[in-house]
């Protein structure tokens, strides 16, 4: 069936490139949508403390961080521990789900407690007090808060303990509580790209599904925001086991197909439809993404969104190519690459390397990202350590580019 609707010769990199643009909204597609929706269509999207989160919904909808803001506080998305225990930016219909697929990684943590000599009993107790307190106080409460209160049910694990990176016994039950949707994690100040956090408690109702259902759940998403992926590459997103990844591609019919390079993706049967048909745009589209971005890291193959006499180019004696992620946010025409920036708040704008000369629509983009950077968030942090004096040296390296 695959053979006779795809031809292999015709799954080049520039028609791959732009499928992936396509699936992932970015071409216009999920204009005026929320960030459900957006979410939804194209991808959790990761946040590790920065803005990526933020840039996402813009660069697909539109939607600014007042709006972005409001919807976190309203719960129609929410920051969640999810695939491989990170954390994402969920629509409220994953909440569930996506805690449930992220659960064995907020077990793994008691393995190094066990060995520190903590009886799970102790963790269990601690976790119903931490649940007591957080029900009693009419504020969320930040660990530090939660640490007084709690007093001496939470211990200290010595230096040995904070060697093996757990110092205190509250951050696994947190983690628990966080991933049964007893308790959630709540932002200070309301904004995903400062990572301070309290806590306040939850029901949150079970999915109702299976262990296998949600891990099958998971791996249809995949491979419908990505628009076909390699078994590595879905395993990378998932952390599944090789069984428990054939188990779920076999669930939601996954077909593969092989692509004029020869490499064997992983795809849904109705995209592979879709795929026949589709034909990549003619006109520039010009987005200015995270390098988190789901276009990206779902994948981690930035090198493939390289134009092949583009894969030589270096910053910072870093050849862009070899690099499993970007250390730079990309630039990019219709999923292609082709040039990075990062903002310098300090002179509020966008320190820009175009590999060619930038075209009109190019230069609007930057300043049209550059207005919104300026006006949402003030600065466009890459991670919560992320500072303008840590960035200063790519900053300057990207001007060094053009000159």
């Amino acid at each position: 069936m695959t053979s006779a609707v795809l031809s292999t010769q015709t799954l080049t990199p520039e028609l791959l490139r732009a499928w992936a643009w396509h699936r992932q909204g970015l071409d216009g597609s999920l204009s005026g949508k929320t960030s459900e929706e957006v979410l939804d269509r194209a991808g959790w999207a990761r946040s590790v403390g920065g803005a990526n989160p933020y840039l996402t919904l813009f660069a697909r909808a539109g939607i600014r961080r007042e709006q972005v803001d409001r919807d976190v506080a309203e719960l129609r998305i929410h920051e969640l521990p999810t695939a491989r225990g990170c954390t994402y930016v969920l629509g409220r219909n994953d909440f569930a789900w996506g805690l449930q697929v992220g659960r064995d990684a907020a077990v793994a943590p008691f393995k190094v407690l066990a060995r520190l000599g903590v009886e799970r009993g102790e963790i269990t107790l601690l976790e119903e007090q931490v649940l007591h307190t957080l029900l009693e106080s009419s504020d969320p409460m930040d660990p530090k808060q939660l640490r007084d209160e709690l007093g001496e049910s939470v211990r200290s694990l010595g230096e040995e303990g904070k060697k093996k990176g757990a110092s205190t016994t509250l951050p696994t039950a947190l983690g628990l509580l966080q991933a049964d949707g007893r308790i959630r994690r709540v932002p200070v100040n309301g904004r995903l790209d400062q990572q301070r956090y309290a806590y306040t408690s939850w029901v949150l109702p079970p999915s109702g599904l299976d262990d296998d259902a949600a891990r099958a759940l998971l791996i249809e998403r995949y491979l419908r925001w990505t628009g076909g992926a390699t078994f590595k590459q879905s395993q990378w997103l998932t952390g599944f086991t090789v069984a428990q990844s054939k188990a779920a591609l076999a669930a939601v019919g996954a077909v593969e197909v092989t692509t004029a390079a020869g490499e064997p993706l992983w795809m849904l049967p109705d995209d592979v439809e879709h795929l026949s048909a589709f034909t990549a745009p003619q006109e520039e589209q010009i987005q200015l993404l995270a390098g988190t971005d789901s276009l990206v890291l779902l994948r981690r193959n930035s090198a493939d969104m390289l134009a092949e006499g583009d894969r030589g180019r270096k910053i910072l004696d870093t050849t862009l190519a070899l690099q499993a992620d970007l250390s730079d946010h990309p630039i990019l025409d219709r999923g292609r690459i082709i040039g990075l920036w990062q903002y310098d708040p300090g002179k509020e704008r966008i320190a820009a390397w175009t590999f060619d000369k930038p075209t009109a629509a190019v230069t609007q983009r930057i300043n049209e990202v550059e207005s919104w950077i300026r006006e949402d968030l003030g600065d466009f942090r890459s991670f919560s350590l992320d500072s303008p004096a840590s960035r200063q040296k790519r900053i300057d390296a990207l001007d060094s580019a053009n000159s």
